[in-house]
């Protein structure tokens, strides 16, 4: 089994920053993609940002290209993302995701581990 803990969310006047953070452990993949998702009350489940971590290639949404940057550290198993110029519309509970064949998709339903959530809350 794999295990995601994710870290870093709280409270954020608009246009400040915050970084998230997403560690794993268990499983061990020799090939796997990380993302990052957000959910707000009422809304579905979206796409925020994704990164392979043997390549390092990264992926995002239209809405946070620009402010929000995803990365990683193989040696720890950790995610990263680095959000910047915060925006109210950007609140929600952000979810980390592991797809263990190293493919990346913009959809929920291919990932195969979830994290808890964080809440990032953004006040205007």
């Amino acid at each position: 089994q794999v295990q995601l803990v994710e870290s870093g969310g709280g409270l954020v006047q608009a246009g400040g920053s915050l970084r998230l953070s997403c560690a794993a452990s268990g499983r061990t993949f020799s090939r796997y993609a990380m993302g990052w998702f957000r959910q707000a009350p009422g809304k579905e489940r979206e796409f925020v940002a994704a990164i392979t971590m043997s390549s390092g290639n990264t992926y995002y949404a239209d809405s946070v290209k620009g402010r929000f940057t995803i990365s990683r550290d193989n040696a720890k198993n950790t995610v990263y993302l680095q959000m910047n110029s915060l925006k109210p519309e950007d609140m929600a509970v952000y979810y980390c995701a592991l797809e263990n064949s190293g493919a990346v998709y913009y959809t929920a339903g291919p990932y195969d581990y979830w994290g808890q959530g964080t809440q990032v809350t953004v006040s205007s």
